[in-house]
């Protein structure tokens, strides 16, 4: 959705009067990233966020910021979250595998994987207890990890090789149907285990010939209908010298694949229906529908942030506050049609922790300065209890509102030129 004239020239106005002297260090425009809910909890939910992670335990109605700085990882974000029905959060970071016990307010890395870089975790669908990690480190020898008592021990399968593991998935009809992608250089690595992971068979990758010299597969998701249908990603070079990025299928369980989707946009996430006839692929810039026996379409929302996840019927992506007000919202016919859920204005102060947990002492100082970037109300400081007082912040209409600080000034302006510039991508 594009902005409309007088939000545009409000928006460069404010921009011309800030100062750009001053770059934000975390750089780039503060978006979310992913959506979690806990699994038979659905008053708890969780988004990434490109400064740490924000979590509602009230269904929606209050969200509330978990800093980077508690969380401990550095310049490995999180791509994804698990959030199991007794509480437990973990994540994966490329780096670590992270948990917190607590809700959300300490966190700390498993000592499973100290030597080793955690690149992909993927819980069983029904039994919280089962999970399973993959290691990514260049130049040694990856493995892939299951765990019996919900991640709390972990022991190797027979799985390893001198190959950087990407992505692990549990077919959702089939739990004992495992698949692991992989690569190395340009050599191109997929897995399948019919037996929870106790035997694998390696399947040669053939790709089209428009994609000769593909690098950097990725397995994006399994069919919640079929165990023999998924999807994935893999990068290319153009001729003229850019990235292109490529969504594709297998309907024989990865034996073979065809192309769906390209696209010079870096592929984020995807989710596909419980029939698994229509699949959704978010871009940086846009969400993409593919029904069975039809092209991929863009949507008309979101744009300029995109990420996807079905839960049920409904479904939920990231959007961009600084473009459609919105940084959460739901659909009910499939993407044709948004309901705003959230905005990253509301975002209502630090997450409630006791006092001497990591994010109560170390988000707090942090988070006067974090709100004036997003034009968010600045919550009274937290009392001994940890809980403070509840405040629903207004929607600013100020330059605050347009461009939070001026460290966002200049990358608010390349960002809104760019996406002007590109229009909307052509389904290919």
């Amino acid at each position: 959705m594009k902005l409309h004239a007088m939000a545009s020239w409000r928006l460069l106005t404010c921009l011309g009067l800030l100062s750009a002297a001053s770059v934000h260090a975390h750089g780039g425009l503060m978006e979310t990233q992913s959506y979690t809910s806990r699994r038979g909890h659905p008053e708890d939910r969780l988004m990434g966020f490109t400064r740490g992670t924000l979590i509602s335990r009230d269904g929606g109605a209050a969200w509330r910021w978990v800093c980077e700085e508690a969380m401990g990882y550095g310049r490995w974000p999180p791509e994804r979250y698990v959030w199991l029905s007794g509480g437990d959060i973990l994540t994966a970071t490329g780096k670590a595998l992270l948990r917190s016990r607590d809700g959300g307010c300490t966190w700390a890395a498993s000592t499973a994987f100290q030597d080793a870089w955690v690149s992909s975790l993927a819980e069983h669908p029904t039994d919280d207890s089962l999970l399973y990690v993959a290691t990514g480190r260049p130049a040694v020898t990856n493995l892939l990890y299951r765990s019996r008592d919900g991640g709390e021990t972990w022991s190797p399968t027979s799985l390893s090789r001198d190959a950087v593991f990407s992505a692990v998935r549990v077919a959702p009809s089939d739990p004992k149907r495992l698949y692991l992608s992989g690569w190395k250089g340009y050599a191109m690595y997929l897995f399948r285990s019919g037996d929870a992971g106790e035997t694998w068979e390696d399947l040669p990758q053939s790709f089209p010939t428009e994609l000769e010299g593909a690098y950097d597969l990725k397995l994006l998701a399994v069919s919640p209908a079929n165990p023999d249908v998924l999807w994935m990603r893999v990068s290319s070079r153009t001729p003229a010298g850019g990235i292109l990025y490529t969504v594709l299928r297998s309907d024989d369980g990865g034996r073979t694949l065809t192309s769906v989707l390209a696209q010079e946009d870096p592929l984020v996430d995807m989710d596909v229906s419980a029939d698994g006839r229509t699949t959704w692929v978010a871009t940086y810039t846009h969400l993409y529908r593919g029904r069975e026996g039809e092209s991929f379409l863009p949507l008309s929302q979101p744009t300029g942030n995109a990420c996807v996840t079905r839960e049920g019927d409904a479904l939920f992506a990231c959007g961009s506050t600084w473009v459609h007000e919105w940084a959460l919202a739901r659909s009910t016919d499939e993407g044709t049609s948004w309901e705003p859920l959230f905005s990253l204005r509301g975002v209502q102060g630090v997450h409630q922790c006791p006092a001497g947990t990591p994010v109560r002492e170390l988000c707090t100082p942090l988070w006067p300065q974090l709100a004036q970037e997003l034009g968010a109300t600045v919550s009274p400081a937290p009392t001994d209890a940890g809980v403070p007082d509840d405040e629903v912040p207004p929607k600013p209409d100020g330059c605050g509102a347009a461009a939070g600080s001026a460290g966002m000034a200049p990358l608010l302006l390349v960002a809104l030129l760019r996406r002007r510039a590109r229009g909307t991508p052509r389904p290919r």
